[in-house]
């Protein structure tokens, strides 16, 4: 589906999360030992939202969110608020996926399980997930700003992915797949008409999975369980689908596809190759952020499937070190990608293709809420970089 030309893309952009302030670390912490109320936490909050949208502000970012802080996990809200839904804490790892790249890795640091859901009974959308993030956002920012809040949430495939169909619900409430798809789906739609009626108008899916697809760890544990990675594949994309079918024209869907970002690990590794064709030409959403700080990500190659009417944002600053980026090696990168895109099929003019490009952090600063290990001066630098690349680039 082509893009329509209303919607804008900034060329710098950031992915959400941002480094929460010491004390809002510190009062989560207490929170979670129950040394503290939900009402003192969310005071807290309210009152550093608004720093966090005067950094960005202040370093000419133009798309805008809440940096996660009301999550303790980045993917916290819809699987875990939905009707229907139960969270299982310390679920076993033998409820999980075993060829996802994590379960072996942290089962190899003694650790047996995660905090997990699994759908106990009938989907159903009974209140609003995200709406308070919206709303809080919004009164932070000035009226022509509105429209450039972005609202982060986990992506509809991720529990099937991660439990497979044998975990992810209960039999006795959903015999297969496609009914326990049909209902999320429903959810999803609903919560993101519910959003646009309130004024949103960018939704970003954060998913994983689809740079699972790339790892070696986990095709190779899918072709030993016998699992059909191109059909597991497709019926993922074929869901997105379904959830992101006739929306508004003014509406901007993207995807990121996160390689692992909990404290500054990553899962997996591997180009995207195996999945780019069907990924960005099937896929249908306006923008793909895709991570490429680092040489698992593998080449720009990939880049050549890109379709008119799609936008990518090349995650080329690292958010797991302090480390700071080259300058002239970022625009070097952006200058490679649109070339790629440009001899790509169909072929396009080099300054069409570098119109579909954006830069940014290759993910989130605090995917978890202790944040990964860098300070808040470097996260400052990272994201001036980013601003002032882009500024180079595109002017």
């Amino acid at each position: 589906m082509a893009t329509p030309v209303a919607k804008f893309f900034p060329h710098a952009d950031h992915v959400g999360s941002l480094l929460r302030p010491k004390e809002l670390v510190e009062k989560r912490f207490v929170f979670h030992t129950g040394q503290c109320s939900a009402e003192e936490i969310k005071a807290l909050e309210d009152r550093v939202v608004p720093q966090i949208v005067k950094l960005q502000k202040d370093l000419g970012l133009t798309v805008l969110t809440d940096g996660e802080i009301r999550r303790a996990v980045y993917n916290h809200g819809i699987f875990e608020e939905v009707e229907g839904m139960t969270v299982i804490p310390d679920r076993s790892f033998t409820e999980y996926v075993p060829y996802l790249p994590y379960v072996p890795m942290f089962s190899g640091m003694g650790i047996k399980g995660f905090t997990s859901t699994k759908t106990t009974g009938k989907l159903r959308r009974t209140k609003p997930v995200h709406a308070h993030e919206f709303l809080s956002l919004k009164q932070c920012v000035a009226p022509e700003d509105v429209a450039n809040i972005k609202i982060t949430m986990c992506g509809p495939t991720w529990m099937h992915l991660r439990h497979g169909s044998e975990h992810t619900y209960d039999h006795a409430a959903y015999k297969n797949d496609a009914d326990y798809f049909a209902d999320l789906v429903q959810v999803f739609r609903e919560e993101i008409k519910d959003l646009y009626e309130r004024g949103c108008r960018r939704i970003q899916f954060d998913d994983p999975g689809f740079a699972f697809y790339c790892s070696e760890v986990t095709i190779g544990g899918m072709e030993t369980a016998g699992v059909n990675r191109e059909e597991l594949l497709k019926m993922h994309i074929d869901v997105y689908n379904q959830v992101t079918a006739d929306r508004p024209a003014d509406l901007v869907i993207g995807v990121h596809t996160c390689r692992g970002n909990m404290k500054g690990m990553h899962f997996s590794e591997g180009g995207y190759e195996r999945v780019a064709e069907q990924l960005l030409k099937n896929l249908d959403v306006d923008v793909f952020y895709l991570e490429y700080d680092t040489e698992r990500a593998g080449g720009l190659e990939p880049l050549r499937f890109l379709p008119h009417g799609k936008h990518v944002v090349l995650g080329l600053v690292t958010t797991k070190s302090g480390t700071l980026e080259d300058i002239e090696t970022v625009k070097g990168r952006v200058r490679r990608a649109a070339e790629i895109i440009s001899q790509g099929e169909p072929r396009r003019t080099y300054e069409e293709a570098l119109g579909q490009l954006s830069i940014s952090p290759q993910c989130g600063f605090a995917s978890v809420f202790e944040g990964n290990p860098l300070t808040e001066e470097d996260e400052r630098k990272k994201l001036g970089l980013v601003v002032e690349a882009a500024r180079q680039i595109w002017g």
